[in-house]
């Protein structure tokens, strides 16, 4: 009994430092970190890298907030944190800051400031000699030209959720993400007559995602193996914001160089034309894209091609199926931007190894359906009928699927798919044994080639 206790211990300890080791392995924390400085954004660079102004514009910014109200959601009662932080007015100087276009002076707590100004003031009056009293006066504060002014109005929760898992004889992975949006309005109003000169609007998702697997299986009488792994990963709404912020100083800099909103910061345009090309056509392609980078208009054609490699294995009444490579050509027609009408013809190996193996050629017609046809990334399922042919007569079978599809390129997609195959008779092989249709599964990958209209 002794024994058997000590080997216990012996095999958790064992277990505790091969999770160790894996959590190390696979990058998850285990030790406390130096603090470090703020990562950048992917718009930090673009607006340190500029092209420089003239002069430096003198800018103000009194207050820039989060205007939405919105709490963090919460599973377990009511959740008082913000889900927006409450700091975008130093966010946005420091964006102002790094894009070399401005000089931003201090307006938030300009209370603070003058204060502090009065106590200089009354200390030098009381302790100053006359004589030091008018060479100590202190220099006038900076005003504004400009004002900005707007904030963060609108957090929205859950715009896209998701996920995808599988489990067979007790192995399993699952992956689920979640994407929440964050809305920015930023404007310039000239403090000479109050004129709004320019209004800019941007937007972020913020995207969390969770991936987990899984293991629990009996490996002997009483003997239960079980295993997890996971990790979640969310996106700081702190940088998400940043980069909304930063993308709005941007456009704000670009859209005033082109509508001339600068003065004599800006004596010529003809410097900063690469730049505003550029912004040009980021704003003609953003023109028809609405949220979740989706389209209005249908990005598939009216027809498409593919082809794809398969794996091919059968169930029929012999032992020993082997699994085999085949492929696929075909045509689709879409009678909406949901439905396609699909023919193809396949050419598979059934095997059942060193008993039976035949070559089989196998047209299909399927109705095939898009989850999300204005999406690059959509899932696919799709059902039909087929005849398999070979030197006998043909077998007739049906078939369902389904898989995902990604646009690489407006014309072009991947493709992951599976099939199921079940006969409506007994026969793919030859021979009548039990009453269990034939069956099989196809694994396949391929391409899609779109043509015609959109």
């Amino acid at each position: 009994m002794r024994a058997y206790t000590y080997t216990r211990i012996f095999f958790c300890a064992v277990m505790l430092c091969v999770i160790q080791a894996c959590s190390s392995l696979f990058g998850l924390p285990s030790n406390p970190e130096k603090s470090t400085m703020g990562e950048n954004t992917s718009y930090t660079a673009e607006l340190k890298n500029l092209p420089l102004p003239k002069e430096k514009v003198v800018i103000g910014v009194y207050k820039f907030r989060d205007q939405t109200g919105q709490y963090k959601p919460s599973e377990n009662g009511n959740n008082w944190s913000t889900a927006v932080p409450q700091g975008t007015t130093t966010i946005l100087i420091k964006a102002l800051e790094d894009s070399k276009w401005f000089i931003p002076i201090e307006r938030e707590n300009i209370a603070n400031l003058l204060n502090e100004r009065q106590i200089i003031r009354s200390t030098r009056q009381e302790y100053l000699k006359d004589a030091e009293k008018n060479s100590q006066a202190l220099p006038p504060l900076l005003y504004a030209g400009i004002l900005l002014e707007g904030g963060v109005i609108s957090y929205d929760s859950n715009i896209m959720t998701g996920g995808l898992g599988a489990r067979y004889f007790g192995i399993g992975a699952s992956t689920q993400y979640r994407q929440d949006r964050i809305t920015i309005y930023l404007r310039a109003v000239s403090t000479l007559n109050g004129e709004i000169l320019k209004t800019v609007y941007t937007s972020k998702t913020i995207l969390s995602t969770s991936v987990n697997g899984s293991f629990f299986r009996y490996i002997d009488t009483e003997r239960l193996l079980e295993a997890e792994v996971g990790m979640t990963q969310n996106e700081p709404v702190q940088l998400a914001v940043s980069e909304a912020i930063e993308k709005s100083v941007k456009s704000l800099i670009v859209e005033g160089i082109r509508d001339k909103i600068w003065g004599k910061s800006v004596d010529n345009t003809v410097d900063y034309q690469a730049l505003i090309d550029n912004y040009n056509r980021e704003q003609e392609q953003n023109q028809n894209r609405a949220i979740g980078n989706r389209y209005p208009d249908n990005q598939r054609g009216k027809f498409s091609i593919f082809a794809q490699a398969e794996g091919q294995k059968i169930k029929d009444d012999y032992i020993n199926p082997k699994m085999n490579i085949g492929g696929k050509l075909g045509f689709k027609y879409f009678i909406s931007p949901n439905f396609n009408v699909e023919v193809s013809g396949n050419y598979f190996t059934l095997e059942n190894e060193n008993i039976v193996k035949r070559n089989y050629f196998v047209p299909e017609v399927n109705l095939e359906f898009l989850v999300f046809p204005k999406y690059k990334f959509t899932p696919y399922i799709y059902g039909g009928l087929g005849a398999m042919y070979s030197e006998f007569k043909p077998n007739y079978k049906g078939q369902v699927g389904g898989g995902l599809e990604y646009l690489i390129d407006k014309n072009v997609a991947v493709r992951a798919s599976a099939q199921y195959d079940l006969g409506f008779k007994d026969n793919w092989e030859g021979l009548v044994n039990g009453k269990r249709k034939d069956q099989a599964m196809r694994f396949a990958l391929g391409i899609n080639f779109y043509i015609g209209n959109k």
